[in-house]
């Protein structure tokens, strides 16, 4: 019996120190802070910029680029088409057109006019006194029908002087009067000769007989003219 009452008697004691000991005075240790603390650095403070109302009443300054132009230089801005773009097919097609036309004279289906002359050809000015010329034609090569016809011109008129002159061998003359000024003289070729273009060669006289120029004409095209001018000082 007493030792029932002996072990009571512990577990008040025991149950009352324990009480004491957790009473709510207990303060708990916080637990320790591992974070990485971040300083925090306000921003910088930026100024507003400045705005200026722009003046409507005031011309703008316009500013050009400097230019080295000069009157007489090409306009570097045209209209005006050029060749810069060129289809390429059409040099092709140039070559292929040649090459037939070649093909052509060679199988005797086609004339060949390449060494023809189709400009007019001017040989100059004479001065001269004499109140009339002589002008001798002929045929320098092999005599092919070749055919000319002989205009003078003066004061805006012209005087057919000879027409289907046929050039032979020997020499045919033309007589032309000189006026006071400017008179001009045109050899005109009426066809090309059966064995290729129109040729001649002439020779010019005064009314004394002198000599005042000689030349030829080589392959000329129908219509093509030998152009002189004599001006009867």
């Amino acid at each position: 019996m007493k030792q029932v009452v002996w072990i009571v008697m512990m577990c008040f004691a025991i149950n009352g120190y324990s009480q004491s000991e957790f009473s709510s005075k207990f303060k708990a240790i916080p637990p320790v802070d591992t974070s990485v603390k971040i300083k925090k650095t306000p921003p910088p403070t930026v100024a507003p910029p400045d705005i200026v109302a722009p003046n409507i009443l005031k011309k703008p300054e316009t500013k050009f680029q400097s230019t080295t132009f000069k009157i007489g230089d090409p306009d570097p801005i045209s209209m005006i088409q050029t060749n810069d773009f060129i289809n390429p097919g059409d040099e092709v097609r140039d070559k292929m057109n040649k090459s037939i036309n070649k093909s052509l004279v060679n199988s005797g289906l086609k004339e060949d006019t390449s060494y023809l002359n189709q400009k007019d050809l001017d040989f100059g000015t004479i001065r001269t006194k004499s109140k009339t010329l002589l002008i001798r034609v002929r045929d320098y090569g092999a005599i092919d029908g070749d055919l000319i016809k002989a205009t003078s011109i003066h004061d805006y008129k012209s005087i057919v002087l000879v027409n289907n002159l046929y050039l032979d061998s020997g020499f045919r003359d033309i007589h032309m009067d000189l006026k006071e000024g400017l008179n001009y003289l045109e050899l005109e070729a009426l066809n090309r000769g059966s064995l290729g273009g129109n040729t001649g060669a002439f020779y010019i006289y005064d009314s004394a007989g002198t000599l005042l120029l000689s030349d030829l004409w080589n392959n000329f095209d129908k219509g093509v003219k030998s152009k002189f001018t004599f001006i009867k000082e």
